[in-house]
């Protein structure tokens, strides 16, 4: 055919193949396409640009890329399709026993306040309320967690689940949500535990008089270097988190076992306690009522079982695991998840008991030698100021890698969810950022409350009663899903147990909820303007065309040297609606009437999906060749295959739409939502955006 015949194409800029030289001319053009592809489509638009002379000298140039490198080094192209943290390399996998020391930096060291904020929250009922803490904890977050661990066994926890189960946007949505409870959590345990740290650094009584009252600052410095340490790549947490874990469990073994001796051996303490209850509320069934009341104030005591779930790939399986049924990872999880409960709710149940029996209530409240280090004040009073001082220092330690467990969770689930979801800049996919970024509002944070860890409590606990209950209600709805009657009715009264926990703390505590709302809208507010300002990116992270599809491209390359598409929205099916379709694009674009043509067909799919593998399937209907595809962006997926076409047969294709009906106004709000309305523009300035060199871009035809 006569180039002049087809009208609206660049055709004097586009490289075509002449009839007699299709071998050549092909390989020619392929290499140029293959060589020019990285520095095009198959680079995120938008994360690395080519350099434009500016005014400003050689060396601003230098510095400002090299700290851009430096900044996005890692940065993924595939956010979310990997295990672990945000590492493309495989992860290096440890025994059970092992990673549960990474979890039990979080969990495990909330023995450094929770006995103190126990007593402030439920006084001398603090041991009644932590055994229903506990009970809650065996009977209920255990099992829920035990079953996530089996049903999301790629460390992405129960946001997962929920996402699989609630799909478009409404699930997407509710994601969100889930998000800033879980950045709420994850920020308050970094802000919580440096604070804490301080607290116990400041306390001790070898410290100069000069360092009280140095909280604020003390916690910002520890702040700051586990931003450092991130920074520069964190290495061998395993190793550090097993060695901090098992000498400050050692540590509170031989604390709370002198304080039970102690105990023991002065039984008046305990019949005292006993009076003083029994002056307070009467009898037993009076106490248990109010210890189920006030347990909510305890739901620290619940933090860690979403992180012992997010370190799942770190988990050593069996040499059988596959990717699909990881049985041995899964059997190693649970075993870790119970292990770690056990240890902590012995350690719950008998911290409570000796520090209300053994120091006074007034010491617990604010500016008390007890508040926020119970445990440390019996240290220094029953083993010394030596064994106090070796306590504090491996209470400080284990707390600041609690914050760097949390961070690791941070950096762990935001790329894992939102760059999949084209909801943050594509930079967010990328660590050292992120953690510029988490570090500002850790600053944020640590300035608004003051260091002060009782105030921070609150918060910490809505976000950890937030997670535990969605995971509560993710498994219910699994069981309810999968027809298992005894699982669905126990999860049920689960779900409830930590919902009524949940209202009951936010009604005493609203703080946790206003932080919480606070990430919860900044994350609404940077994912709509990101999707937004990102919805004409390519968005597809692999186009594979199958045999028969790459056959009926390349072979219309070979014969003619054009490749000619015609976007076809799919209807019912028939030979007449191709037909039909086929005589108008004919007749009002000019495609010559023996000029072959091959049909796309975009399947609507989820539209709230960002970022999708895009398989292009080849088949026959009723005599006429048919591209067809499922995605939830209909634009965004033709300018891929477009340009996958392109580079498969060195030969640029040409694609022919008709206008859509309707308000173009309107018919774009359906783009950002629906992923269709206006096709054949925002095709054109995907295409536009993505290939900047005209001679190399598709065309598109509008009739």
């Amino acid at each position: 055919m006569d180039n002049a015949e087809t009208p609206g194409m660049h055709l004097e800029h586009t490289p075509r193949v002449a009839a007699g030289d299709e071998g050549r001319g092909r390989a020619r053009i392929h290499s140029l396409t293959v060589g020019l592809s990285a520095a095009t489509h198959r680079i995120p638009h938008g994360i690395l640009t080519p350099w434009r002379p500016t005014l400003t000298s050689f060396n601003d140039r230098v510095v400002r890329v090299t700290l851009k490198t430096w900044l996005l080094q890692g940065l993924r192209s595939d956010s979310g399709a990997h295990e672990g943290s945000y590492a493309e390399a495989p992860v290096r996998k440890s025994a059970w026993w092992r990673v549960m020391t990474l979890t039990g930096v979080d969990y495990f060291s909330s023995l450094g306040y929770q006995p103190a904020i126990a007593a402030v929250a439920a006084g001398l009922l603090s041991p009644l309320a932590t055994i229903v803490l506990v009970l809650l904890t065996v009977f209920g977050a255990l099992p829920v967690y035990r079953r996530v661990a089996r049903e999301s066994f790629k460390g992405e926890g129960s946001i997962a689940m929920l996402e699989r189960l609630l799909p478009w946007w409404g699930g997407k949505l509710f994601v969100l949500v889930l998000l800033g409870f879980a950045a709420t959590d994850f920020m308050i345990t970094i802000t919580l535990s440096a604070a804490d740290a301080a607290a116990h650094a400041i306390e001790n009584p070898l410290v100069p008089g000069w360092f009280h009252g140095t909280n604020i600052a003390v916690t910002l410095v520890l702040i700051a270097l586990l931003a450092i340490v991130f920074l520069r790549g964190f290495r061998e947490a395993i190793n550090i988190s097993f060695v901090l874990v098992v000498v400050y469990l050692g540590l509170n073994a031989v604390v709370v076992a002198v304080a039970l001796a102690h105990v023991a051996g002065h039984v008046v303490a305990v019949t005292d306690w006993w009076a003083a209850l029994t002056a307070q509320h009467g009898n037993i069934f009076v106490m248990v009522g109010i210890s189920l009341i006030v347990f909510p104030k305890l739901a620290l005591g619940l933090s860690g079982f979403e992180t012992g779930v997010a370190v799942m790939p770190l988990v050593k399986g069996d040499p059988g695991d596959t990717a699909v049924k990881p049985l041995g990872r899964i059997r190693g999880t649970r075993r870790l998840l119970t292990t770690a409960a056990v240890i902590m709710s012995v350690f719950l149940i008998t911290s409570s008991i000796t520090t209300t029996l053994l120091i006074p209530q007034k010491e617990f409240q604010p500016g008390g030698h007890a508040n926020g280090r119970a445990l440390a004040l019996l240290a220094h009073q029953y083993l010394g100021p030596v064994f106090g001082t070796a306590y504090d220092v491996s209470t400080i330690c284990i707390l600041w890698f609690a914050g760097a467990s949390a961070m690791a969770g941070l950096l762990n689930l935001v790329p894992r969810f939102l760059p999949r979801y084209g909801m943050v800049p594509q930079w967010a996919a990328a660590v050292r950022p992120l953690v510029l970024v988490f570090t500002a509002i850790a600053v944020i944070i640590t300035l608004v409350f003051k260091a002060d860890v009782d105030a921070q409590g609150g918060a910490y606990a809505t976000g950890v009663l937030v997670l535990i209950t969605s995971a509560s209600v993710a498994v219910f709805l699994s069981a309810l899903h999968k027809k298992q009657r005894a699982a669905t009715i126990g999860f049920a009264v689960v779900s409830l147990v930590f919902a009524y926990t949940t209202v009951i703390n936010v009604i005493e505590r609203p703080d946790g909820v206003r932080i919480a709302g606070l990430f919860i809208l900044g994350i609404l507010v940077v994912s709509i303007v990101s999707r937004v300002q990102r919805s004409f990116q390519l968005r597809a992270l692999s186009v594979t065309l199958d045999a028969a599809a790459l056959d009926f491209v390349t072979g219309d390359a070979d014969e003619t040297g054009n490749v000619r598409i015609v976007a076809n929205e799919p209807d019912d099916g028939s030979e007449e609606e191709y037909r039909l379709k086929l005589a108008e694009e004919r007749r009002d674009s000019g495609i010559p009437q023996r000029a072959a043509i091959i049909f796309l067909e975009v399947h609507h799919a989820d539209s709230s999906d960002f970022e999708e593998d895009l398989v292009v399937e080849g088949i026959v209907r009723h005599g006429y060749r048919v591209l067809r595809v499922h995605s939830g962006n209909i634009p965004n997926t033709l300018a891929a295959i477009l340009l996958e076409i392109r580079d498969q047969t060195g030969v640029v294709p040409d694609i022919y739409f008709e206008w859509t009906e309707g308000n173009p106004i309107s018919n774009m709000f359906r783009y950002l939502v629906t992923g269709g309305g206006e096709v054949a523009p925002v095709t054109r300035e995907v295409l536009r955006r993505a290939e900047h060199d005209p001679r190399r871009r598709p065309d598109v035809h509008v009739s």
